[in-house]
């Protein structure tokens, strides 16, 4: 089963937060391969601990809005914060992975700052 099909069989989210948890779950993903790939290269520490951080927090997002968490808010802001840091970050790099991260995390940005407003 596809994670849109998953996702729409949860009551209690509206559109906005379905995207935004497959936004969340894109960004984990993309994350977690970018920081793989920045590992062992020289200057590249600062950007493969970012992808972490987000891979971190966005997981726990998509987690929170899931079960309908009253700290879903605060915590969208949080990986709007750092996925927008992050994505600063991977485009000053010319690596094919840190620039589909940036674009990724454009994504996951705009959709967590959705649901803080």
């Amino acid at each position: 089963m596809e994670l849109s099909e998953t996702l729409s069989e949860i009551d209690h989210l509206d559109t906005d937060e379905r995207e935004c948890i497959e936004n969340c779950v894109r960004a984990v993903e993309v994350c977690e391969w970018c920081a793989d790939e920045c590992l062992g290269d020289e200057g590249m520490e600062k950007c493969a601990r970012l992808c972490r951080d987000v891979a971190d927090v966005a997981s726990l997002n998509a987690r929170f809005m899931a079960r309908d968490s009253n700290y879903s808010t605060q915590l969208a802001e949080v990986c709007a914060g750092v996925s927008e840091e992050c994505s600063e970050e991977c485009e000053r790099h010319d690596d094919d992975h840190c620039q589909l991260c940036a674009d990724v995390l454009e994504d996951c940005v705009e959709s967590c700052r959705n649901m803080v407003a």
